[in-house]
């Protein structure tokens, strides 16, 4: 299990062969990506520690439910284009419908409950988007 925050790109290929335990039937993947909505580039921050804490609660809870036998959450923060991932979930299980049912359930309460926040940035400025992540009321206070 591999749980993260991280500037870096991910290995998607490396997290699918890791994802292929025992008894498994199922691998499956979710790669958010940032999406060309007229901007030119979005930045993410994360109150790293409790995103961490956070996403590991998710994968158990999601292991637990769906009977999964391996989660993989890397969430990317930094500065990203239109094209590069986000956020990366592998889940494999002994069965597809615990498979997408666990990859489901985490992206959704990722976007409940991590303290992520996204700015989109335009060739005009750019502007906090309240609501994705976590605290989701646009950009967090710094202490």
């Amino acid at each position: 299990m591999t749980i993260k925050v991280q500037k870096e790109d991910v290995d998607i290929g490396a997290l699918i062969t890791a994802a292929k335990k025992h008894g498994t039937g199922a691998v499956v993947v979710f790669d958010g990506i940032v999406r060309d909505d007229d901007i030119t580039e979005m930045e993410l921050e994360a109150y790293e520690d409790v995103a961490v804490a956070e996403m590991e609660k998710i994968a158990a809870e999601a292991t637990r439910l769906h009977n999964l036998l391996h989660v993989d959450i890397i969430h990317r923060i930094g500065r990203l284009a239109v094209g590069e991932n986000i956020l990366i979930i592998v889940v494999s299980a002994g069965h597809r419908p615990e498979a997408y049912a666990g990859s489901r359930f985490i992206i959704e309460e990722i976007k409940k409950s991590v303290p992520i926040w996204k700015k989109e940035l335009t060739k005009d400025g750019g502007r906090w988007v309240p609501g994705e992540h976590g605290h989701g009321a646009g950009k967090p206070v710094k202490k």
